[in-house]
Parts: structure tokens; C-alpha cells; sequence
């Protein structure tokens, strides 16, 4: 058995190079046309609809870290191998893609009242997905560390490709930044707000501001909560993996 544990880790650090190295390359043509047209969209939108989607950025993350409301009701799992964590990793986030993709149809169809609403709730599925996440592979979110945790996952996620590096090194050094991290009732003051809501909105513009478009919402909300949660889903699943290969078993 231990032989198989060995030989599954040493399968997922080779992967994990591979998911570091298209993680962090230099953008292509097709991200910064993307970029471009998302920046062309943004300018359509008006800035009621802007602010709105910074206040809900700020304060759904905020309830995430200092609050219980995303804590999973169930213990963190111990006693099972990385493998057996990974098969409840993927069903968990097949259960959350369907969830959100389900919501964003809803929200897409009900035209830009129902669309603007659904970005507060789709980081809500977001950061109920992370916690459980944590849970799975062995990580309790009543510590506020781990909440940190989820936070820069969450950024690495969405985030540009000029920020992706130094929060990469954050998270893989997470063994040596946990025990240097402020108390948890100053934790709060070490956060970019701005940075974070920027680069948030930014990054999921071009698919979520198309929701808004009248007469393809619902079809493009669907997409574009199941493809989110895909893209979180499998940056989130990579992290957590590379803690287990670097601080050991849970």
C-alpha cells in the first residue's frame, strides 16, 4: 500500500510541474485579446453596475474570513491517502459546477437586475466550495489561517498573470508563511482589498459581463459559472496537493 501512495504522489508532482509551468507563462495572444475585449465591454456597463460588483467582492470575502457562515458542519477528513482525497475532491466540484451553473442560467435569463445579483452569489458558491475543499484534504477552516489560505487560492484563481507569481510562492512557501502571519484579529489590515476586487473583475469580465447582454444571459450564465468554478476548482485542487506533497499527510 505504501508503494501505491508513493507512486500516485510521485504522478501528481510531475503533474504539478506541468500545471506550474502553464500557470505562470506569459500570457498568450488569445488572453490578451481577451483582455482587450473585456476591457471594451466594461465600458458599455454602467458604473452603478461596477460599483456593485466591488461591493460584493469585498463583502462576500470579508464574511468568508470572518465569519463561520462557509465553515463546512462536518470535521476536517484524516486517514486517507491523496488519492481517496482527490476522488472526493472531483465529486465535490462536479456537485459545485452544477450548482453554479444552475444558478447563473437562472440569474442570465432573468435579465441585468437577476445577473447583476448572481456575481455576489457565485462568489458565495466560490468560497463554500473552497472550505469544503480544505476540509477534504485534511484542513480545518476554524483556524483563520487556512480561511488565508482559501483567500490566496481564491486570487491565484483570478488573478492576472503578473500577480500569479508571487502568489504562487505564497502558497507553495504556505509551510513557512502560516507560523509569520499577524494575529487573527489584525489579519484583516494585511489584505489589498482593491488589488483583490481589480483583479477579480477583471479576470471573470469578459465571461460574466456577457450575462448581461440581453437574450444570451441565461445560455452564457450557465457557461460561465460552470467554467469559473472549473477554473477554481482545478487551481484549488493543485494547491492543496502541493501542501500535501510538501508538509506531508494529514
Amino acid at each position: 500500500m505504501e508503494h501505491d501512495w508513493n507512486i500516485y504522489e510521485q504522478q501528481t508532482a510531475k503533474s504539478l510541474k506541468l500545471w506550474e509551468r502553464e500557470l505562470l507563462k506569459p500570457p498568450g495572444w488569445l488572453e490578451r485579446t481577451s483582455k482587450a475585449v473585456s476591457q471594451r465591454v466594461n465600458h458599455v456597463i454602467p458604473e452603478k453596475v461596477h460599483q456593485s460588483i466591488t461591493a460584493a467582492v469585498k463583502g462576500i470575502v470579508q464574511t468568508a474570513l470572518f465569519s463561520i457562515e462557509y465553515m463546512p458542519k462536518s470535521d476536517p477528513i484524516h486517514g486517507l491517502t491523496l488519492a481517496d482525497r482527490d476522488v472526493k475532491a472531483e465529486a465535490l466540484l462536479a456537485l459545485y459546477k452544477k450548482i453554479a451553473a444552475a444558478e447563473g442560467a437562472g440569474a442570465g435569463a432573468g435579465g441585468i437586475l437577476l445577473g447583476l445579483a448572481d456575481f455576489p452569489i457565485l462568489i458565495g458558491i466560490k468560497m463554500k466550495f473552497l472550505f469544503e475543499l480544505a476540509h477534504v484534504y485534511g484542513h480545518s477552516t476554524r483556524d483563520y489561517r487556512e480561511r488565508l489560505f482559501n483567500l490566496h487560492v481564491f486570487q491565484l484563481a483570478f488573478s492576472s498573470q503578473a500577480k500569479k507569481h508571487a502568489l504562487f510562492r505564497t502558497i507553495a512557501e504556505w509551510h513557512q508563511t502560516a507560523p509569520s502571519l499577524p494575529p487573527a484579529e489584525s489579519h484583516a489590515e494585511h489584505v489589498n482589498w482593491q488589488q483583490l476586487q481589480q483583479e477579480y473583475r477583471d479576470t471573470i469580465d469578459f465571461r460574466k459581463m456577457l450575462q448581461l447582454v440581453p437574450g444570451i444571459g441565461a445560455v452564457v450564465g450557465a457557461w460561465a459559472n460552470y467554467g469559473l468554478l472549473d477554473d477554481l476548482g482545478q487551481v484549488g485542487m493543485n494547491c492543496f496537493r502541493l501542501r500535501w506533497l510538501r508538509e506531508g499527510r494529514n
